[in-house]
């Protein structure tokens, strides 16, 4: 994870300090001016709902996975619903993936519906706990995974994603990788509906946040392609995918220098999936 609890240090030092300075205020006003704070820890602890919303196409299916990141090892929250924390902090309510080996990827589907090439639209969306860490908007506390799909569990297509040296933790440095962008919709605190999520509110970003993948960009070139070729690529483009895999992009070899992708400094493992929803299925 990156070093997202600290809002929740922050929390409990406020309280501590609160309670220990003179005021001349009443207990009364002491409790009333504590309940935006409380309310705000409140809020943390109600998502994911125990019911998901059914016009959310949610992946729904966890077909691998074998990360153990202390504290965040069930990969059942990469399914659970997605509980963004917005534009200045990441949800805690992720799977995490490692850096290296067979534990930095997952692969998840829709328990066996396909996942359809919309024209003109995005198909997808990777939700993972990215947030803005300056003033600037294009520098990020983000974890680069690469995505490819799969009609059948064997031939992986990607997208053939590229980095561009320079500041690792500038949004504009990658191109084509999940686990950049902020995620704006909570499903409990910020509910949008599944045509809301695909809306662009201007490049980059969308109006739930997450990084948005387009079938009609596969790329059967993709040096990190699996059995990938322009075949089973214009397949997927025409018939849609069933299966998606992400992967950490510190352990997948980046075609420009033959070494691996580099990974942002600040986390101790690998991607942190949310979830990852669809635009239409079949």
């Amino acid at each position: 994870m990156k070093s997202k609890p600290r809002h929740i240090f922050f929390f409990f030092t406020y309280l501590w300090l609160f309670s220990c300075k003179e005021s001349s205020l009443s207990s009364n006003d002491s409790l009333l001016a504590l309940i935006p704070l409380l309310g705000a820890s409140a809020n943390a602890s109600v998502c994911p709902k125990s019911t998901l919303p059914s016009d959310i196409y949610l992946a729904n299916t966890v077909v691998s996975a074998s990360a153990n990141v202390s504290g965040f090892s069930d990969p059942k929250k990469a399914i659970n619903g997605v509980c963004g924390s917005g534009e200045l902090a990441g949800s805690l309510d992720v799977y995490a993936l490692e850096t290296t080996g067979a534990g930095a990827s997952m692969v998840l589907s829709w328990g066996g519906r396909t996942v359809k090439n919309v024209p003109d639209s995005i198909d997808f969306i990777i939700y993972d706990n990215s947030f803005r860490i300056s003033g600037d908007t294009n520098t990020y506390a983000m974890d680069p995974s690469v995505i490819q799909v799969s009609r059948d569990g064997s031939i992986y297509c990607g997208f053939n994603p590229s980095y561009t040296a320079g500041s690792i933790n500038l949004l504009t440095s990658w191109t084509k990788f999940g686990g950049l962008r902020p995620v704006y919709y909570n499903m409990t605190t910020n509910p949008l509906s599944n045509e809301d999520l695909f809306i662009s509110t201007g490049i980059p970003f969308l109006l739930g946040g997450g990084d948005g993948f387009d079938l009609d960009d596969l790329d059967p070139n993709d040096p990190n392609d699996v059995n990938c070729d322009t075949t089973a690529a214009n397949d997927i483009k025409t018939n849609g995918f069933k299966f998606v895999k992400i992967t950490s992009a510190s352990n997948v070899i980046n075609p420009a220098t033959s070494t691996n992708f580099p990974w942002p400094p600040g986390s101790y493992n690998g991607s942190d999936i949310d979830g990852v929803v669809a635009r239409e299925l079949q």
